[in-house]
């Protein structure tokens, strides 16, 4: 499914896809995986800011702890969440 939208995304929707699919990613794994369901000119928004490329909310996810592992087997734990992933997206 490729997403196409001239609104930024919520992050919220990159961790739903990550819970969803039950797999762990590499960085550009998941880089490519957000690209392939979004769109490769995609724009992302979090609780710290927006206007993001799926490499920058990548690497500033990481940076924040969002994931467990490292670069090469990254996962997300929704108890990281900042609030539920259950709920709507802004």
């Amino acid at each position: 499914m490729n997403i196409k939208t001239n609104e930024e995304i919520h992050g919220h929707a990159v961790l739903q896809m990550m819970v969803k699919s039950g797999r762990k990613y590499s960085r550009d794994s998941l880089v490519a995986a957000i690209d392939e369901k979004f769109g490769a000119n995609a724009r992302f928004v979090i609780c710290s800011g927006g206007n993001l490329n799926a490499a920058e909310l990548v690497d500033t996810l990481i940076a924040r702890g969002k994931f467990t592992g490292d670069e090469s087997a990254l996962e997300f734990h929704p108890a990281s969440s900042c609030s539920p992933l259950d709920e709507p997206v802004p």
